[in-house]
């Protein structure tokens, strides 16, 4: 049968809606509340969905990262808090019209520019599954290791500009990797008695620990009594035509910078809606009126940030790199349900690449529709006090944890992994790196041996796709820091100049 029509069949299922629906409205409320990201939810949410099949519980995971993309516009037009780092960009423009008296035409305008973008970006995961499915079949264990190294080192190269720190971060996740049984032999290693560990260390622990733990913690210490006030005179909704012809250009900017920005591992959405932001205004006939409340820099920036998650998806399950910090949660919950990704599951399942685009299209217009109730009530969920926030996510957490394997242990695995989350964060390393390198481990250091053993180091270095790979994963480690040298010696120089020529004219003995 086609792989299209089963693909799409199973989203028939009652059971599958409902979850879909029940996704929707917790990434909504998500996205709506400052400092609570689409990570840390869909990590929580993950530990709730295990014991569901695949397909309903890819439905509520897929759902939350697309509808908390939607919900996080709402704080950043009403109270110019990014409700998540995809919509930081959204402050730029959505803040001052709402200032202006516009609040209900950038909601709205904010609605549709990200459902376009959401689809523009499905359009990719949709037609790449045939090429893809090609390719994958002259994958072999050495090609597979040279894919995890890349994986590894985009994620390290875009890691804020911090690459030592990444570097470390990085080696700090693979090291935790080893722990547990061997991927050829299955021997144990380094569990130290411990039976909990004979498996390896608990990702979804880990991983709620990491991103939703460390989270809060850090905003307990960092919190600051302030008192914001939303805006509440949303005046009228809908854009009229003479704004409707003003996002057009805007839509076709954002679609394309969000759908290449996205296909890189490990950017997200925020630097797409930044990227855009910049480049509408270039395209624009009144660039003199973006950051004070122009439709065509909320349009463009909505737009891109959104139009990443189809490249990012495509990226995870072709490559099995993940696209972003979500989609690293997911591979863990991909590998626990018996999913491999990676480019054998075009061929292997192509019915699942079309069901997890359909989740995301439905996800997609059912979150549209919620965003254009007008539920002025929003206003008081912004006006809720953190503390009974953190209270409640802390909970979850250690009901969510608790409840994967029934294990105390693992509750504490959490706890612990909060702990080493915030002093990361505290430090400034990313802890993205950690939980990729935690993943990826077994599954380089079982393709580099199984590669070795086939035929030795030659077998890398004879595979032009290996070799391909791991030099552009070289590059992406070494290129950004000699391009940041470059610049500061520039940089230095320019300075030096300026004060040589600005020292002429005020020496008194020259005159």
């Amino acid at each position: 049968m086609n792989p299209v029509t089963v693909g799409l069949e199973q989203l028939a299922d009652p059971f599958v809606l409902l979850c879909i629906l029940i996704g929707a409205l917790v990434g909504m409320l998500v996205g709506a509340f400052p400092g609570v990201t689409a990570t840390m939810a869909v990590a929580l949410a993950s530990s709730f969905t295990l014991t569901m099949d695949p397909v309903p519980g890819l439905a509520v995971l897929l759902t939350i990262y697309v509808a908390a993309n939607f919900g996080d516009r709402v704080p950043a037009i009403l109270v110019n808090t990014p409700g998540t780092p995809a919509s930081i960009a959204t402050t730029f423009d959505g803040y001052p019209m709402a200032k202006k008296g516009l609040a209900g035409v950038a909601l709205t305008t904010s609605a549709f520019a990200s459902a376009i973008g959401t689809f523009a970006g499905l359009l990719l995961l949709v037609f790449a599954a045939i090429p893809l499915s090609k390719i994958a079949l002259q994958f072999g264990p050495a090609e597979m290791f040279a894919l995890v190294v890349f994986g590894l080192t985009m994620m390290v190269g875009v890691s804020g500009g911090k690459i030592g720190k990444g570097l470390i971060a990085g080696a700090i996740g693979l090291a935790l990797a080893v722990i547990g049984r061997d991927p050829i032999t299955g021997t144990e290693r380094f569990t130290f008695g411990i039976l909990e560990l004979s498996d390896g260390i608990p990702f979804i622990a880990a991983i709620i620990g990491l991103f939703g733990v460390a989270d809060v913690l850090d905003q307990m210490l960092s919190h600051r009594a302030e008192k914001y006030t939303p805006i509440t005179q949303f005046g009228r909704w809908w854009p009229n035509r003479a704004e409707l012809r003003q996002m057009v250009r805007p839509l076709f900017v954002g679609s394309g910078v969000g759908a290449v920005v996205g296909a890189v591992p490990a950017a997200g959405g925020d630097i797409a809606g930044i990227m855009s932001w910049a480049a509408a205004k270039k395209a624009s006939k009144h660039p003199e009126e973006f950051g004070k409340g122009s439709i065509e820099g909320l349009t463009a920036t909505d737009t891109a940030s959104n139009a990443t998650l189809g490249p990012s998806v495509t990226t995870t399950l072709a490559l099995g790199i993940p696209g972003d910090s979500v989609m690293a949660v997911l591979i863990g919950s991909l590998i626990i349900w018996g999913i491999q990704p990676g480019p054998a599951l075009f061929t292997n399942r192509p019915d699942l690449v079309y069901t997890i685009a359909g989740i995301m299209v439905v996800a997609t217009v059912l979150t549209l529709v919620l965003s254009l109730v007008r539920l002025r009530g929003v206003t008081k969920l912004l006006e809720l006090k953190p503390a009974f926030l953190w209270t409640v996510i802390i909970v979850f957490c250690m009901v969510g944890t608790f409840a994967v394997n029934n294990s105390v242990f693992d509750v504490g695995v959490m706890l612990l992994f909060g702990l080493v989350g915030l002093v990361l964060r505290r430090t400034g390393f990313p802890a993205g790196p950690v939980v990729l390198g935690l993943i990826l481990g077994k599954l380089a250091e079982g393709n580099l041996r199984r590669a070795l053993e086939i035929g030795g180091i030659e077998n890398i270095l004879t595979s032009p796709i290996a070799v391909t790979t791991l030099i552009i994963s070289a590059a992406a480690i070494t290129l950004p820091a000699l391009f940041a040298r470059v610049k500061r010696r520039k940089l230095a120089q320019l300075v030096t100049a300026q004060q040589a020529t600005t020292s002429l004219p005020t020496d008194p003995l020259r005159k």
